[in-house]
């Protein structure tokens, strides 16, 4: 379990921007600390891709999202508030409840979705 008594919380805020996506997208995990998302089968690609998942961790709670590592222009317009959440190239690390940067992350989101739909990833 978590570390921390709002990581819960943070979870479902950051699963929630996921979970609008699940109806085009297929549920790989679905619990209380993880929740990922796939692709369909792509033809172009051979095999399902992972578009994204939130996970709770030890000391964060981690949202992965593959279009930003797939597609880097999209990260050119985030906020530096929001960059300074970043560890690597597609995961954004929250210890609290933000909602500007959580809503910013929603956008980030969509605007992922529609290229990885536009350039057929899934």
């Amino acid at each position: 379990m978590s570390a921390q008594p709002e990581f819960p919380i943070i979870f479902e805020k950051l699963r929630s921007i996921l979970k609008s996506y699940s109806s085009k997208l297929i549920v790989k995990v679905d619990t209380n600390e993880e929740f990922s998302l796939d692709s369909a089968y792509s033809e172009k690609w051979k095999k399902e891709l992972f578009f994204g998942a939130v996970q709770i961790k030890k000391n964060y709670v981690a949202f992965y999202l593959m279009p930003v590592y797939m597609c880097p222009d999209l990260l050119e317009n985030i906020s530096p508030e929001l960059k300074k959440h970043m560890q690597g190239k597609s995961c954004f690390n929250f210890k609290k409840i933000d909602k500007s940067q959580f809503g910013e992350l929603a956008q980030l989101t969509k605007q992922g979705f529609e290229r990885f739909m536009k350039e057929n990833y899934s």
